[in-house]
């Protein structure tokens, strides 16, 4: 058998009782001859306590030390696990990023992986048969030698690139469901799990707003062609044959996946809010006087609609931004109306997005004609629309979220076995 990554989430090491479940999948897997490293995220809430404690600290805290607080929830479970795991009778020892190390970027909150040296881990095993528990979310910036962090969600991201550095065969993301569905099953019960996904689908629908797994652990397993299996942890470990299929899903390169559908899922955010620049002078500049001071404040900006009027001399610039960012976003843009040039600013964070997503999409027209149809059956008014190569997102009025969901789940055949 070859190398594992396994990656538990909070609330899979939420306490006690759950690690002793999670190191039983490890033992599993060790049994079966594998050599395993684990990565583990903080216990159930305790990432959110953390983050209060600083708040509390002081409103403005140094993010420098906001990262050395936040990344002891991980270190935490890591030690836990391991003591369990020598209880079991599993050679394990607890690591934390920088003891392997793991390099990031100096972005404090946000960091990126530049690089990670997997070869002490790669020796251990060959010579100690060592399981490896290593605390996710967080990493080392080499120059200062100071804590960072990668985001929340970061120990997907964490997990991915470690088996890439150790080279392992895949990549399994243990969460509270059994994989990754059509669209939410708690909108849809018709929702089905799929089997497999190619990575592109998935990488559209973790930024379309499914919370499975963090974008840019998707990323990463792209880049380096790193399958990633999204299974249960609340499955008996003693009911799992490591030679078999759990159930589950597999994100993987669309060469290994034998027919891909028209269309693979739907997701939503209602994450959303849109903001409408109206009666700009339509002339070159314009779109860069918006969205220049926007990059600068950091504001990912999404969906982009622009209407020219009837005499070409003004035009209308309507985008969303998360909601989180809009208070940001409207004042941004205020600040710099003199720049601009526009006459008035609407906005509205009572907004949507409802995403299609297949790689089928290449090579099939009428995808998209066929759900705007669909919609205005149901008298659901859509705001804007944006398109690519195998998606289309809409933005509707929140209130008409779930019906628009369960209305194109059905038109693609998703509910169908």
């Amino acid at each position: 058998m070859g190398r594992l990554v396994m990656k538990f989430g909070g609330t899979s090491v939420a306490n006690i009782d759950r690690i002793r479940n999670v190191a039983r999948h490890v033992k599993r897997e060790v049994d079966a001859g594998h050599d395993v490293a684990v990565v583990v995220s903080a216990m159930a809430g305790k990432t959110n306590e953390l983050v209060e404690w600083c708040r509390e600290a002081s409103p403005m805290h140094d993010a420098r030390e906001y990262d050395a607080v936040v990344a002891s929830g991980e270190q935490v479970t890591a030690g836990l696990l391991a003591i369990v795991l020598q209880g079991l009778g599993i050679q394990a020892r607890s690591w934390q990023g920088w003891q392997i190390p793991i390099r990031t970027s100096d972005a404090h909150t946000s960091a990126r992986i530049l690089e990670i040296d997997g070869s002490e881990l790669i020796n251990r095993f060959r010579e100690r048969k060592e399981v490896a528990v290593i605390a996710g979310f967080q990493g080392i910036y080499p120059q200062t030698g100071r804590i960072t962090t990668l985001g929340r969600g970061g120990s997907d991201t964490s997990a991915v690139a470690i088996a890439a550095a150790i080279h392992a065969e895949r990549c399994d993301i243990y969460t509270d469901v059994d994989g990754v569905y059509t669209t939410d099953p708690r909108i849809v019960p018709k929702a089905r799990r799929l089997d497999r996904i190619a990575f592109e689908d998935m990488l559209e629908l973790a930024s379309q707003g499914a919370k499975v797994l963090q974008v840019r652990s998707v990323e990463l397993g792209m880049v380096h062609n790193m399958p990633v299996f999204v299974r249960s942890s609340f499955d008996r470990p003693e009911d799992i044959d490591p030679r078999g299929t759990p159930p589950g899903t597999l994100i993987c390169s669309e060469e290994e996946i034998m027919e891909s559908h028209v269309v693979t899922g739907i997701a939503f955010s209602k994450d959303e809010a849109q903001i409408s620049v109206r009666q700009i002078q339509d002339k070159p500049g314009v779109a860069a006087a918006i969205f220049g001071p926007l990059a600068d404040a950091n504001i990912n900006v999404d969906m982009i609609v622009q209407n020219v009027s009837e005499d070409g001399a003004t035009t209308d610039l309507t985008f969303t931004v998360p909601a989180s960012e809009y208070v940001r976003a409207r004042d941004t843009i205020t600040g710099a109306k003199d720049r601009i040039g526009y006459a008035r600013l609407d906005s509205a964070t009572d907004v949507a997005k409802i995403s299609v997503i297949g790689s089928g999409m290449r090579s099939h027209a009428g995808v998209a004609a066929k759900a705007f149809s669909a919609l205005a059956a149901r008298n659901i008014n859509i705001r804007a629309i944006t398109t690519s190569e195998i998606k289309f997102s809409v933005l509707i009025d929140t209130a008409y979220t779930e019906l628009a969901v369960r209305t194109l789940h059905t038109l693609y055949g998703l509910d169908q076995v």
